[in-house]
């Protein structure tokens, strides 16, 4: 099972981007979906995550700013950014976890002043 994601790009201060995190095949079990940013010189980061149960919950520095939304269907998680701020500059990670840790490959996120 991969997962693939999608949606990174340069974006001026105060715009919007929407990542994508899509797996090959539905993968059964999964208690919580996240997205994870890592900037340089620092550690990963949850910013997101969605639970099995459609509960939310978002790292205080993006709430408000950020919106988690997944389609059961499409296999697929979501990301909205909006009002993105310089410090969201980060590659950016999703994972789900079931008995096991599935990561995406990372999408680039550069937030220009």
């Amino acid at each position: 099972v991969q997962l693939q994601a999608s949606g990174g790009g340069l974006v001026q201060a105060g715009g919007s981007l929407r990542l994508s995190c899509a797996s090959s095949r539905r993968i059964p079990g999964i208690r919580h979906m996240g997205w994870y940013r890592q900037a340089p010189g620092k550690q990963r980061e949850l910013v997101a995550g969605i639970y099995a149960n459609g509960a939310t919950s978002y790292a205080d520095s993006v709430k408000g700013r950020f919106t988690i939304s997944r389609d059961i269907a499409k296999n697929t998680v979501y990301l909205q950014m909006n009002d993105l701020k310089v410090e969201d500059t980060a590659v950016y990670f999703c994972n789900w976890k079931s008995g096991y840790d599935y990561w995406g490959q990372g999408t680039q996120v550069t937030v220009s002043s």
